[in-house]
């Protein structure tokens, strides 16, 4: 049984989905703090040539509130976002099956921040036919006041997993050692954002999956671009 865990992010890049996909269990962060200025909320686009960041407006709440407890803002304009969308990617060959499933994320009915980016990741699993099982972090029986790694082996106990694949960044973050005394093999999943045809040169990697889709057929991105990584 293999495991990943990751915080929640809006319309994220290739690679998220390809942690999703290497694991028979991906768990979703809900009941740990937001943090500002990452990905929870934002991520970006291709306008012009040029990568630009777009977002979903949150209330103003405490700093210390969980991510299931943040509440998009009322004033988020949903037309404002898609027409964003629509006029970087119009000319783009698969634009209509693409904006059609980015309307129907963008137009959820929901104004809680968690339960609206978990909708979305699960509607994009599901078009790209990843079957990997996606649960809430707080509906996993552990003591969830654990930190760092004793969290992650309490979660790792609860599901059966014996090994854990972790984003790559997070390589400063766990011991290798550590993993093995309890059974569990760590590996951290690299991406390789290999170049496909945008509008024109030059090629900017690690924009949001909505650019992958807008340029690539579905069947392309399932059976070859979900699997371009290594796990080390």
């Amino acid at each position: 049984m293999k495991l990943a865990i990751m915080q929640p992010y809006f319309l994220p890049y290739i690679g998220y989905f390809q942690l999703i996909q290497s694991a028979d269990i991906f768990i979703l962060y809900d009941n740990i703090q937001y943090t500002k200025k990452g990905w929870i909320n934002r991520n970006r686009l291709l306008r012009n040539g040029k990568d630009f960041t777009f977002s979903l407006p949150l209330k103003k709440q405490s700093d210390y509130l969980d991510i299931r407890d943040r509440r998009i803002a009322d004033s988020f304009n949903r037309q404002k976002l898609l027409n964003q969308i629509k006029g970087a990617y119009s000319m783009a060959p698969y634009f209509n099956q693409t904006f059609s499933l980015v309307e129907g994320i963008i137009n959820h009915n929901e104004e809680n921040l968690f339960e609206f980016l978990y909708y979305s990741i699960k509607k994009i699993c599901s078009v790209l036919e990843v079957s990997t099982e996606i649960t809430k972090s707080s509906s996993v029986d552990i003591d969830h006041s654990l930190k760092k790694q004793s969290k992650i082996f309490s979660f790792c106990n609860a599901v059966g997993a014996k090994t854990y694949i972790n984003a790559i960044g997070g390589q400063s973050l766990y011991s290798s050692d550590d993993f093995n005394e309890r059974g569990i093999a760590l590996k951290f999943l690299s991406p390789k954002l290999n170049s496909y045809s945008q509008f024109t040169p030059p090629f900017i990697a690690g924009l949001s999956i909505v650019d992958i889709l807008m340029f690539n057929s579905r069947e392309l991105i399932k059976e070859t671009m979900l699997r371009e990584y290594e796990l080390i």
